[in-house]
């Protein structure tokens, strides 16, 4: 089989009136329809943002207002246009009109941000309608033998899927961070977010093989295929060979442990399957770790376990909520990438929450963790929307999101970095057991959490399934509940508390935490676009853009003045930051093992905004708060307080 790379190849983009590109030639005139966003050039991946700035046609979104200025963009068909590469075999079927599976060409496309059509020399080969899930298009039938066109055309997206409104009728498999997030304003993007590869020749024997490395021991499925499977470690060395069918499973490897940063080192090995009767090969580099899940030391009768002990050591979870990095997150670059990872590691970081708002993000990612010790929570892609915050529950709802489950597994579950797996974000009823309300997160007898715990327990072995985060018998942890055993694992506080609070905490882990701080003052005028920088209150629409993290009355309160100046707000606020967070990490960490982690809401910011409660900035750059966080990460939990092998004091 031949492949081939088409990110390496020249496209270009057009955008159309809804459908008018399937029209033809006009019925009154007879004149051929032309598109009404001429051609431009395009990178794939990317998104049709990126291309139109690129080519000046869209204002820089990230600049004041300008966001607004973008939305026309949904209104449109787009379509990605390339041309395939001349020395592709003539399908056997067009000369001999029977099947030749040499001669079959197969489009396989991992991320496709939207819905539409695909079109081989104008004649439809397929549609998609699923962000999260790659897509495999047969071409062959389409193809002639030179000047083949190939044509990606995406539909205008789902009107609304933001922030606000009913999880229960969600059923657009699309991301819904971009269209609306108390830190990100409405950028909902179209493009080719991941990459598009062209096969010639028999189907891929080993398309759906997977592998799983724990403890010592290492598990490689190839759905019935006889194949040859071979480990070895960074240097090359081979550890063990040999062939077999189906699957096979080598236990008592004579490998190191993979560690958390901060623990150890992160040795890495290549998994290397061959199919001798296809000639074909698939490679995983995978890491060996044993994560066990015990409670918490004083922890209710009852209670999940949220002690997390990786190689027999227990280790505190402390980490970050990772969203993307940007709203168009088809352009981000690895380089943008490990720039923030490499940020995370060293401020001591051991574990990421990737967010259910989101999306599963791009190989390198989960690549870069494995190297940085960044353990991954990895969510599927439900979130709360406010109005209810259930999740669907149709048949038709709960099988797309196990298949979606089950794409995730079969891409991702080989990597080191994966912790654990979890249903969604902040996905629950209210406290007397209703759909709408809040207060109770959902349970195992919901039906697409006990089809989702299904397709880990069957796919992904060993692996822990949280039906959503946070989860037991409260969402939020009130001081009001403190000694009852009623927080397991909880999100908030997103604002500061007192001590008195802090020092009555008997969560056994917090998975979100926060507190508001503004951007730097140069960060802030650099993408005013010449708004005022003051007033910080709901008045200014710079601040208005994500006004959920203003803090302007409280500055008032505390001095009992407005501020002189920028400069003197951005000090204040983020003084109050770091102090904030100080104060619940210290808490926190020095509980351990009384409590198991804590994970700040949240690593960065996708947009520039004029405050939120990220630890580094939309340059990537760390806010003091970030400094504050460091210190503690990276002190040990007998510095903080109590000892982490001694009782726990109640």
């Amino acid at each position: 089989m031949r492949s081939y790379d088409l990110s390496t190849f020249k496209w270009v983009l057009r955008g159309y009136t809804p459908y008018q590109w399937a029209w033809g030639r006009s019925m009154e005139t007879g004149v051929a329809q032309v598109s009404e966003i001429p051609e431009i050039p395009a990178c794939v991946p990317g998104s049709v943002q990126a291309a139109l700035r690129k080519a000046g046609l869209l204002p820089d979104w990230n600049m004041g207002l300008n966001a607004r200025a973008c939305e026309w963009i949904e209104n449109r068909h787009w379509m990605f246009e390339t041309a395939l590469p001349e020395d592709l075999s003539a399908p056997a079927t067009s000369r001999t009109g029977k099947d030749d599976a040499t001669a079959a060409v197969r489009l396989r496309c991992e991320g496709l941000d939207g819905s539409g059509w695909v079109l081989v020399n104008g004649r439809e080969v397929g549609t998609f309608a699923n962000t999260f899930v790659p897509h495999v298009f047969d071409l062959t039938h389409a193809m002639r033998e030179h000047s083949n066109r190939l044509q990606i055309l995406f539909d205008c997206p789902p009107r609304w899927l933001g922030q606000f409104g009913y999880t229960s009728r969600i059923t657009d498999w699309k991301p819904r961070f971009n269209y609306t997030w108390d830190w990100c304003p409405r950028m909902v993007q179209t493009g080719i977010w991941d990459a598009v590869i062209l096969e010639v020749g028999p189907p891929r024997s080993l398309a759906d093989a997977r592998c799983q490395a724990a403890g010592t021991a290492l598990r490689v499925w190839t759905c019935g295929q006889h194949a040859r499977l071979t480990l070895a470690d960074s240097e090359g060395r081979v550890l063990r060979t040999g062939e077999f069918r189906g699957e096979v499973v080598w236990e008592n490897l004579p490998v190191q442990p993979w560690w958390p940063n901060g623990s150890g080192p992160q040795p890495l090995y290549t998994v290397r399957c061959e199919c001798p009767d296809s000639g074909e090969s698939r490679c995983w580099r995978v890491g060996f770790k044993i994560v066990e899940w015990r409670p918490c030391h004083g922890a209710p009768a009852g209670a999940d376990p949220w002690l997390c002990v990786i190689n027999g050591k227990p280790i505190f979870l402390q980490g970050v909520n990772w969203t993307p990095i940007r709203p168009n997150f088809a352009d981000v670059t690895v380089s943008e990438m490990r720039k923030r990872l490499l940020a995370y590691r060293d401020m001591g970081c051991n574990v990421l929450r990737v967010w259910g708002g989101a999306v599963l993000e791009k190989e390198s990612f989960y690549d870069i963790c494995d190297e940085l010790g960044l353990m991954v929570w990895q969510e599927f892609p439900l979130s709360s929307s406010g109005l209810d915050n259930w999740p669907p529950e149709s048949p038709q709802a709960v099988e797309d999101m196990a298949r979606i489950a089950a794409s995730y597994i079969a891409r991702r579950q080989h990597h080191a970095c994966l912790l654990c797996w979890c249903g969604g974000n902040e996905l629950q009823g209210s406290l007397d057991g209703g759909k709408v309300g809040t207060g109770k997160p959902v349970g195992k007898d919901h039906p697409m959490m006990a089809r989702l715990r299904q397709v880990v327990a069957d796919m992904d072995p060993g692996r822990r399934f949280l039906e959503t985060s946070p989860c037991g018998p409260r969402f939020v942890a009130s001081s009001d509940d403190f000694g009852k055993g009623l927080h397991w694992e909880v999100h908030g506080p997103w604002t500061p508390e007192s001590e008195q609070y802090w020092s009555r905490d008997d969560a056994l882990f917090r998975s979100e935490v926060g507190a508001p701080g503004p951007s730097s003052a140069p960060l802030i005028r650099e993408f005013s676009a010449g708004l005022s920088c003051l007033p910080a209150s709901l008045d200014n629409p710079l601040w208005r853009r994500t006004a959920w993290w203003i803090q302007w009355p409280q500055f008032i309160a505390e001095n009992g003045r407005e501020p002189l100046s920028l400069e003197e707000f951005v000090a204040w606020g983020q003084r109050r930051q770091a102090e904030a967070l100080t104060i619940a990490l210290s808490r926190c960490k020095a509980r351990f093992p009384a409590c198991g982690g804590v994970i700040i809401w949240m690593a960065h910011d996708a947009f520039p905004c004029a405050a939120n409660t990220s630890l580094l900035d939309f340059n990537g750059d760390r806010k003091p708060a970030a400094e504050a966080v460091a210190r503690l990460f990276l002190a040990p939990a007998a510095e903080l307080g109590q000892k982490p092998d001694a009782p726990p004091q109640r």
